[in-house]
């Protein structure tokens, strides 16, 4: 049987966002976070980290920096949630930059490791990459809106919304509806 799985974004989504995070006492988990990937791993859940760091790929931060935020925020959970993180380390624009998101490259990659079911699986982030990723792969798809960024702008947020299966003020909310969902495929 193919195991059921729900991808995180990182920053905004787990984590308060700083951007081109490089220092990992500046980890701060969103409210919630660990009880959110406790229910949903006693759910039965394999739980992944998705995220693009294309900090490492404009030449901003070191991919080891990354590495020691990444060991910060599994210390400061106090649980091995993650069966895996996926990072792209590519800029925008780079050319070829197949994995970063709203490419579906790393989940593709993450169901073959773990013989996920992506039909049966969840993508939560806060922005349209996100959503564009988890339904790339196939996946349902939770955006969450209360960090929004102004970045993206009225259109992209707006659609994100418009192509989201679910939209969410918080990571609680998400996992809420998570778990609705399954309870109602059972």
């Amino acid at each position: 049987m193919r195991v059921r799985a729900v991808f995180f974004d990182r920053d905004d989504t787990l984590i308060e966002n700083v951007p081109y995070l490089d220092d990992p006492e500046k980890v701060v988990l969103v409210e919630g976070a660990q009880d959110c990937l406790t229910r949903l791993k006693a759910a039965g859940f394999l739980l992944f980290l998705v995220s693009n760091q294309s900090g490492v790929g404009r030449g901003w931060i070191r991919r080891e920096d990354v590495d020691a935020v990444n060991r910060a925020i599994l210390s400061r959970l106090r649980a091995p949630f993650f069966s895996k993180i996926y990072l792209s380390f590519a800029a925008p624009g780079d050319d070829p930059s197949w994995d970063r998101k709203p490419s579906p490259l790393l989940l593709w990659r993450a169901s073959r490791e773990f013989a996920l079911e992506l039909s049966r699986s969840f993508f939560v982030g806060d922005r349209i990459a996100d959503v564009l990723c988890g339904r790339n792969a196939g996946c349902r798809t939770i955006l969450l809106t209360a960090r929004e960024s102004e970045k993206e702008g009225l259109r992209a947020r707006q659609w994100a919304r418009s192509l989201a299966d679910h939209v969410a003020p918080n990571l609680q909310k998400a996992t809420d509806w998570i778990l609705r969902s399954v309870g109602e495929d059972s």
